[in-house]
Protein backbone atom coordinates (compact mmCIF):
# COMPACT_ATOMS: atom_id res chain seq x y z
CA UNK A 1 0.00 0.00 0.00
CA UNK A 2 1.49 3.33 -1.07
CA UNK A 3 2.19 5.75 1.77
CA UNK A 4 0.42 9.12 1.58
CA UNK A 5 2.50 12.07 0.47
CA UNK A 6 3.89 14.16 3.35
CA UNK A 7 1.74 17.08 4.37
CA UNK A 8 2.98 20.47 3.15
CA UNK A 9 4.60 22.72 5.76
CA UNK A 10 2.22 24.78 7.90
CA UNK A 11 1.46 28.05 6.19
CA UNK A 12 2.91 26.88 2.84
CA UNK A 13 2.20 29.30 -0.02
CA UNK A 14 -0.39 28.43 -2.66
CA UNK A 15 1.22 26.67 -5.61
CA UNK A 16 0.46 27.09 -9.30
CA UNK A 17 1.17 23.84 -11.14
CA UNK A 18 1.73 23.50 -14.85
CA UNK A 19 -0.95 21.24 -16.36
CA UNK A 20 1.55 18.38 -16.82
CA UNK A 21 2.90 18.58 -13.27
CA UNK A 22 -0.57 18.98 -11.76
CA UNK A 23 -1.80 15.89 -13.58
CA UNK A 24 1.28 13.88 -12.57
CA UNK A 25 0.97 14.79 -8.90
CA UNK A 26 -2.75 14.04 -8.86
CA UNK A 27 -2.08 10.61 -10.37
CA UNK A 28 0.84 9.83 -8.07
CA UNK A 29 3.34 9.68 -10.93
CA UNK A 30 7.03 10.51 -10.24
CA UNK A 31 7.99 14.18 -10.41
CA UNK A 32 11.41 15.85 -10.03
CA UNK A 33 11.80 19.50 -9.02
CA UNK A 34 14.39 21.67 -10.79
CA UNK A 35 15.69 25.07 -9.71
CA UNK A 36 15.48 28.11 -11.98
CA UNK A 37 18.48 30.05 -10.64
CA UNK A 38 20.73 27.80 -12.70
CA UNK A 39 18.93 29.05 -15.79
CA UNK A 40 18.59 32.72 -14.86
CA UNK A 41 21.92 33.27 -13.11
CA UNK A 42 24.15 30.23 -13.61
CA UNK A 43 24.28 29.81 -17.39
CA UNK A 44 24.91 32.46 -20.05
CA UNK A 45 22.20 33.63 -22.43
CA UNK A 46 21.08 32.32 -24.88
CA UNK A 47 22.63 28.94 -24.00
CA UNK A 48 20.46 28.76 -20.88
CA UNK A 49 17.23 28.30 -22.83
CA UNK A 50 18.48 25.23 -24.67
CA UNK A 51 19.86 23.88 -21.40
CA UNK A 52 16.42 24.24 -19.78
CA UNK A 53 14.89 21.86 -22.33
CA UNK A 54 17.85 19.48 -22.16
CA UNK A 55 17.70 19.21 -18.36
CA UNK A 56 13.96 18.60 -18.41
CA UNK A 57 14.53 15.93 -21.08
CA UNK A 58 17.07 14.23 -18.80
CA UNK A 59 14.44 13.97 -16.04
CA UNK A 60 12.06 12.41 -18.57
CA UNK A 61 14.79 9.97 -19.62
CA UNK A 62 14.91 8.86 -16.00
CA UNK A 63 11.17 8.16 -16.11
CA UNK A 64 9.79 11.21 -14.25
CA UNK A 65 8.03 14.49 -15.00
CA UNK A 66 10.20 17.64 -14.65
CA UNK A 67 8.92 20.54 -12.54
CA UNK A 68 11.06 23.65 -12.92
CA UNK A 69 10.26 26.08 -10.09
CA UNK A 70 10.09 29.89 -10.18
CA UNK A 71 8.09 32.82 -8.81
CA UNK A 72 6.30 34.85 -11.50
CA UNK A 73 4.32 38.00 -10.70
CA UNK A 74 3.94 36.99 -7.08
CA UNK A 75 2.84 33.40 -7.74
CA UNK A 76 4.90 30.32 -6.89
CA UNK A 77 5.02 28.10 -9.98
CA UNK A 78 5.97 24.43 -9.78
CA UNK A 79 6.33 23.36 -13.39
CA UNK A 80 6.79 25.97 -16.11
CA UNK A 81 5.32 26.18 -19.58
CA UNK A 82 7.56 26.80 -22.59
CA UNK A 83 6.62 30.48 -22.54
CA UNK A 84 7.43 30.78 -18.85
CA UNK A 85 10.81 29.13 -19.40
CA UNK A 86 11.43 31.66 -22.19
CA UNK A 87 10.73 34.45 -19.71
CA UNK A 88 12.97 33.05 -16.96
CA UNK A 89 15.85 32.54 -19.37
CA UNK A 90 15.54 35.90 -21.14
CA UNK A 91 15.02 38.40 -18.29
CA UNK A 92 18.37 39.82 -17.08
CA UNK A 93 16.62 41.59 -14.20
CA UNK A 94 15.04 38.49 -12.70
CA UNK A 95 15.67 38.42 -8.94
CA UNK A 96 17.46 35.58 -7.18
CA UNK A 97 15.15 34.23 -4.48
CA UNK A 98 16.27 32.23 -1.47
CA UNK A 99 13.79 31.26 1.26
CA UNK A 100 14.18 34.61 3.04
CA UNK A 101 13.22 36.44 -0.18
CA UNK A 102 10.08 34.43 -0.98
CA UNK A 103 7.70 36.34 1.33
CA UNK A 104 8.66 39.67 -0.26
CA UNK A 105 8.31 38.40 -3.83
CA UNK A 106 4.98 36.68 -3.10
CA UNK A 107 3.51 39.61 -1.16
CA UNK A 108 4.59 42.34 -3.58
CA UNK A 109 3.87 40.52 -6.81
CA UNK A 110 7.50 40.25 -7.88
CA UNK A 111 9.24 37.65 -10.04
CA UNK A 112 12.40 35.67 -9.40
CA UNK A 113 14.37 32.52 -9.97
CA UNK A 114 14.48 30.07 -7.08
CA UNK A 115 17.70 28.88 -5.46
CA UNK A 116 18.25 25.44 -3.94
CA UNK A 117 16.69 26.50 -0.63
CA UNK A 118 13.54 28.08 -2.06
CA UNK A 119 13.11 25.35 -4.68
CA UNK A 120 13.32 22.72 -1.95
CA UNK A 121 10.74 24.51 0.18
CA UNK A 122 8.27 24.98 -2.70
CA UNK A 123 8.81 21.45 -4.00
CA UNK A 124 8.05 19.98 -0.59
CA UNK A 125 4.97 22.21 -0.31
CA UNK A 126 3.78 20.76 -3.64
CA UNK A 127 4.33 17.20 -2.42
CA UNK A 128 7.42 16.51 -4.53
CA UNK A 129 10.02 14.27 -2.91
CA UNK A 130 13.00 14.50 -5.30
CA UNK A 131 14.95 17.51 -6.49
CA UNK A 132 17.91 17.71 -8.90
CA UNK A 133 20.47 20.48 -9.01
CA UNK A 134 24.11 21.07 -9.95
CA UNK A 135 25.78 21.83 -6.63
CA UNK A 136 24.60 22.87 -3.20
CA UNK A 137 25.49 26.10 -1.49
CA UNK A 138 27.41 25.81 1.75
CA UNK A 139 29.95 27.38 4.05
CA UNK A 140 32.10 30.01 2.33
CA UNK A 141 35.87 29.94 2.70
CA UNK A 142 35.99 33.10 4.79
CA UNK A 143 33.02 32.14 6.97
CA UNK A 144 35.05 32.40 10.19
CA UNK A 145 35.17 36.15 9.57
CA UNK A 146 32.03 36.76 7.51
CA UNK A 147 29.58 34.14 8.87
CA UNK A 148 28.67 33.56 5.21
CA UNK A 149 26.76 30.29 4.98
CA UNK A 150 24.13 29.30 2.45
CA UNK A 151 20.51 28.95 3.50
CA UNK A 152 20.53 25.68 1.53
CA UNK A 153 21.92 23.88 4.58
CA UNK A 154 19.34 24.90 7.17
CA UNK A 155 16.50 24.47 4.67
CA UNK A 156 17.58 20.90 3.93
CA UNK A 157 17.73 20.19 7.65
CA UNK A 158 13.96 20.65 7.94
CA UNK A 159 12.62 19.82 4.47
CA UNK A 160 11.48 16.25 3.70
CA UNK A 161 12.97 15.64 0.27
CA UNK A 162 15.98 14.13 -1.48
CA UNK A 163 18.33 16.29 -3.53
CA UNK A 164 20.71 14.88 -6.13
CA UNK A 165 23.80 17.07 -6.61
CA UNK A 166 27.46 16.97 -7.59
CA UNK A 167 28.55 18.00 -4.11
CA UNK A 168 28.88 21.67 -3.21
CA UNK A 169 30.16 24.43 -5.42
CA UNK A 170 33.94 24.43 -5.76
CA UNK A 171 34.29 27.99 -4.45
CA UNK A 172 33.15 26.87 -0.98
CA UNK A 173 34.82 25.33 2.06
CA UNK A 174 33.90 21.68 1.47
CA UNK A 175 35.04 20.19 4.83
CA UNK A 176 33.26 22.95 6.77
CA UNK A 177 30.10 22.42 4.73
CA UNK A 178 30.09 18.70 5.47
CA UNK A 179 30.58 19.45 9.17
CA UNK A 180 27.57 21.78 9.11
CA UNK A 181 25.45 19.19 7.31
CA UNK A 182 26.38 16.70 10.03
CA UNK A 183 25.54 19.19 12.80
CA UNK A 184 22.18 19.85 11.12
CA UNK A 185 21.52 16.08 10.86
CA UNK A 186 21.16 16.15 7.08
CA UNK A 187 21.69 12.64 5.71
CA UNK A 188 24.47 12.61 3.07
CA UNK A 189 25.27 9.57 0.93
CA UNK A 190 27.44 9.11 -2.12
CA UNK A 191 26.04 7.49 -5.23
CA UNK A 192 28.16 4.38 -5.72
CA UNK A 193 31.09 6.03 -3.93
CA UNK A 194 32.22 7.30 -0.54
CA UNK A 195 34.21 10.07 -2.22
CA UNK A 196 32.46 13.41 -1.91
CA UNK A 197 32.50 15.14 -5.31
CA UNK A 198 33.84 18.64 -5.88
CA UNK A 199 31.29 19.85 -8.43
CA UNK A 200 33.52 20.32 -11.51
CA UNK A 201 35.83 17.51 -10.32
CA UNK A 202 35.04 14.00 -9.16
CA UNK A 203 36.94 14.20 -5.87
CA UNK A 204 36.80 17.13 -3.46
CA UNK A 205 39.30 15.47 -1.13
CA UNK A 206 36.56 14.72 1.43
CA UNK A 207 35.03 11.31 2.15
CA UNK A 208 31.61 10.09 3.24
CA UNK A 209 30.54 7.39 5.66
CA UNK A 210 27.76 6.01 3.49
CA UNK A 211 26.97 5.19 -0.12
CA UNK A 212 23.96 3.85 -2.02
CA UNK A 213 24.33 1.63 -5.05
CA UNK A 214 21.01 2.12 -6.84
CA UNK A 215 18.05 4.48 -7.22
CA UNK A 216 16.02 2.01 -5.17
CA UNK A 217 18.44 2.25 -2.24
CA UNK A 218 18.38 6.06 -2.42
CA UNK A 219 14.58 6.05 -2.39
CA UNK A 220 14.58 3.67 0.58
CA UNK A 221 16.88 6.03 2.52
CA UNK A 222 14.46 8.93 1.95
CA UNK A 223 11.48 6.79 2.96
CA UNK A 224 13.28 5.79 6.15
CA UNK A 225 14.26 9.39 6.88
CA UNK A 226 10.64 10.52 6.51
CA UNK A 227 9.64 7.95 9.09
CA UNK A 228 12.16 9.23 11.63
CA UNK A 229 12.24 13.03 11.62
CA UNK A 230 11.90 16.08 9.39
CA UNK A 231 14.88 16.69 7.18
CA UNK A 232 16.42 15.96 3.84
CA UNK A 233 18.72 13.49 2.14
CA UNK A 234 21.62 14.55 -0.08
CA UNK A 235 22.74 12.12 -2.78
CA UNK A 236 26.18 13.19 -3.99
CA UNK A 237 26.66 12.06 -7.58
CA UNK A 238 30.19 12.63 -8.90
CA UNK A 239 31.09 13.04 -12.54
CA UNK A 240 33.08 10.17 -14.05
CA UNK A 241 36.79 11.09 -14.10
CA UNK A 242 36.80 11.28 -17.90
CA UNK A 243 34.02 13.90 -17.83
CA UNK A 244 35.38 16.15 -15.07
CA UNK A 245 37.25 19.41 -15.51
CA UNK A 246 41.00 18.91 -15.58
CA UNK A 247 41.91 19.09 -11.86
CA UNK A 248 44.95 21.33 -12.42
CA UNK A 249 42.90 23.75 -14.54
CA UNK A 250 40.17 23.61 -11.91
CA UNK A 251 42.45 24.64 -9.05
CA UNK A 252 43.99 27.48 -11.08
CA UNK A 253 40.74 29.02 -12.37
CA UNK A 254 39.02 28.76 -8.96
CA UNK A 255 41.88 30.63 -7.30
CA UNK A 256 41.81 33.27 -10.05
CA UNK A 257 38.03 33.65 -9.81
CA UNK A 258 38.01 34.06 -6.03
CA UNK A 259 40.80 36.64 -6.23
CA UNK A 260 38.89 38.54 -8.92
CA UNK A 261 35.73 38.58 -6.78
CA UNK A 262 37.70 39.91 -3.81
CA UNK A 263 39.37 42.60 -5.93
CA UNK A 264 35.97 43.67 -7.27
CA UNK A 265 34.47 43.85 -3.78
CA UNK A 266 31.81 41.27 -4.58
CA UNK A 267 30.09 39.94 -1.46
CA UNK A 268 27.23 37.73 -0.34
CA UNK A 269 24.89 36.09 -2.84
CA UNK A 270 26.52 38.03 -5.70
CA UNK A 271 29.71 35.95 -5.33
CA UNK A 272 28.44 32.77 -6.96
CA UNK A 273 27.17 34.26 -10.27
CA UNK A 274 30.28 36.49 -10.47
CA UNK A 275 32.63 33.56 -9.97
CA UNK A 276 30.72 31.28 -12.37
CA UNK A 277 30.89 33.93 -15.08
CA UNK A 278 34.62 34.43 -14.43
CA UNK A 279 35.23 30.67 -14.57
CA UNK A 280 33.38 30.40 -17.86
CA UNK A 281 35.42 33.17 -19.45
CA UNK A 282 38.84 32.16 -18.09
CA UNK A 283 38.37 28.46 -18.89
CA UNK A 284 37.11 29.37 -22.40
CA UNK A 285 33.82 27.58 -21.81
CA UNK A 286 35.21 24.39 -20.27
CA UNK A 287 33.48 24.95 -16.90
CA UNK A 288 30.17 25.66 -18.62
CA UNK A 289 30.35 22.38 -20.53
CA UNK A 290 31.13 20.46 -17.32
CA UNK A 291 28.36 22.28 -15.45
CA UNK A 292 25.78 21.24 -18.02
CA UNK A 293 27.05 17.63 -18.05
CA UNK A 294 26.79 17.24 -14.30
CA UNK A 295 23.32 18.77 -14.14
CA UNK A 296 22.10 16.39 -16.86
CA UNK A 297 23.51 13.38 -15.01
CA UNK A 298 21.91 14.52 -11.76
CA UNK A 299 18.56 15.14 -13.44
CA UNK A 300 18.50 11.68 -15.01
CA UNK A 301 19.45 9.98 -11.73
CA UNK A 302 16.84 12.03 -9.86
CA UNK A 303 14.23 10.83 -12.35
CA UNK A 304 15.13 7.21 -11.64
CA UNK A 305 15.03 7.81 -7.87
CA UNK A 306 11.61 9.46 -8.18
CA UNK A 307 10.38 6.39 -10.07
CA UNK A 308 11.66 4.14 -7.29
CA UNK A 309 10.08 6.39 -4.65
CA UNK A 310 6.69 6.10 -6.38
CA UNK A 311 6.66 2.29 -6.00
CA UNK A 312 3.85 1.14 -3.66
CA UNK A 313 5.16 0.74 -0.14
CA UNK A 314 7.26 3.92 -0.26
Amino acid sequence: MQQPRPDPPAGAPPIVHSPEVGDALAAGRPVVALESTLLAHGLPRPDNRGAADTVEAAVRAGGAVPATVAVLDGAAHVGLTAGQLDRVCADPELAKLAVRDLPVALALGRSGATTVSSTALLAAAAGIGVFATGGLGGVHREAADTFDESADLTTLSRTPLLVVCAGVKSILDVPATLERLESLSVTVVGYRTTTFPGFYVADSGATLDWAVSSPEEAAAVLAARRGLSPGGVVVANPLPPDEQLDPALHDRVIADALAAADDAGVRGKAVTPFVLDHLHRVSEGATLAVNVRLVLRNAELAGRIAVALAVPGR
